[in-house]
């Protein structure tokens, strides 16, 4: 379904008078406010096509019905985000998940949403019922080089798919690993999955990158081939100037300063995009800001940081994706939660008195410094948030909009109570 532009309008007018209010009480506190603004209007996160059904664990999946049974209605429901809070301006292919019958007729229904595509992401972590050979014990690492060259094809097909739709990026996650002790060797199975990287790298168009992302454990618990942002630098340093590691907030063991890791890999260069999320334990991977939104706000302070220190564009030299679960809530909802909780850290971070904090730096002062800090953290954005909203032609309260439509409702009606989304 599409939203038509009039309901956007009578929600808006509803809450302007209000909104105002707030937005000039915020904006007299606030010296960079057009430059903060232009940069939250140009700040885009993308949306994977297996987050628009409802997520799921181990144990079970209840659908919610009207989910999207096809890349076009993915395509749709993507568009229906992003006319609400025109932040969600790209869509995040799976392979084999998405493949497209008509190329020309996806790109163009992407358009007509104001959708591009995002990067495309391969699956080796699944065996698919026309597949030969089997991913159980790995596949870029597998020890039979038939396995190893069979995903290879697989990573291949999926840059020609995202060459026809327009992507520049391909993110590979490799289940790869080991369950127990002596059941791989770690250094041939590292030199095997550099060996089938090698050869995809080689393939990759002149402008595309080539995304690594870790995980620490699961599926399996052992070992696994990529299970560190040091492994996925590793990678990236000796594949060359086109690869980069890829940080989802869920895959790191608790307690791990992600903050740190994302500053390090911007001094590197190495730093290719986001997969955002909230997790508690590792990679139950919840909604964005759900849990820990002063950690996001962290990470942000050192993405603006050193985003700033390379002179890059903060919008386009990143790739800025959510990858998160919603298995009790309604997935579209949850992906509006998630995305607002991301602008609102960037925003926060936007705020950050560099020069302030740079000079307690300096000066060991380490209670100003969290007082400069907390300082942004504590400022409530939501206006300017908002703000930048209403000027790109979005909703101010995206979920209530939502909501008052019948969203769910109608997509239930018009896809039936019993459909479910490919992907997780």
């Amino acid at each position: 379904m599409e939203l038509e532009r009039k309901s956007i309008q009578n929600h808006n007018d509803r809450l302007v008078g209000h909104h105002e209010k707030k937005y000039r009480q915020l904006a007299s506190d606030v010296s960079n406010i057009n430059s903060t603004l232009k940069k939250l209007i140009a700040f885009q996160i993308a949306i994977p096509s297996w987050a628009l059904g409802t997520g799921g664990t181990r144990f079970g999946r209840f659908s919610i019905g009207g989910e999207p049974r096809t890349l076009e209605e993915k395509i749709e429901d993507v568009g229906l985000l992003h006319a609400l809070n025109q932040s969600s301006g790209a869509i995040s292919l799976h392979i084999p998940w998405d493949i497209p019958t008509n190329v020309k007729n996806i790109r163009n229904l992407a358009a007509s949403h104001g959708l591009t595509f995002d990067a495309v992401n391969s699956n080796t972590f699944q065996d698919q019922s026309d597949q030969k050979l089997s991913y159980k014990f790995g596949s870029l690492q597998h020890v039979n080089k038939s396995v190893r060259k069979q995903a290879i094809r697989h990573n291949l097909e999926v840059i020609r798919h995202g060459q026809a739709l327009g992507s520049t990026a391909l993110t590979i996650w490799l289940s790869d690993g080991s369950c127990f002790p002596g059941q791989l060797n770690f250094r041939k199975a590292f030199q095997n999955t550099l060996e089938s990287l090698e050869e995809i790298y080689s393939e990759l168009p002149r402008n595309w990158k080539i995304y690594i992302e870790y995980k620490a454990f699961e599926p399996n618990f052992y070992s696994m081939t990529v299970g560190d942002w040091g492994q996925s630098y590793l990678y990236a340093s000796k594949l060359g100037p086109k690869a980069y590691t890829l940080v989802d907030l869920g895959h790191h063991l608790p307690n791990a300063n992600i903050e740190q890791i994302v500053s390090l890999l911007l001094m590197e260069r190495k730093l290719g995009g986001f997969h955002f999320n909230d997790s508690k334990y590792g990679d139950d991977d919840l909604t964005v800001g759900s849990i820990n939104p002063y950690q996001l706000f962290l990470i942000f302070n050192e993405l603006v940081e050193g985003m700033d220190a390379n002179k890059m564009n903060h919008a386009e030299a990143l790739g800025w994706m959510i990858d998160a679960s919603h298995n009790v809530k309604e997935p579209l909802e949850d992906l509006l939660q998630s995305v607002e909780a991301i602008k609102i850290a960037y925003a926060q971070a936007l705020l950050v008195d560099r020069r302030a904090l740079g000079a307690a730096q300096k000066s060991n002062d380490v209670v100003l410094a969290q007082e400069i800090l907390q300082q942004a953290y504590r400022t409530d954005v939501r206006p300017l948030v908002a703000e930048a909203r209403l000027k790109a032609g979005g909703a101010l309260q995206p979920v209530i909009l939502y909501r008052e439509l019948r969203v769910r409702e109608k997509l239930i009606k018009e896809r039936g109570s019993q459909t479910t989304a490919s992907g997780l």
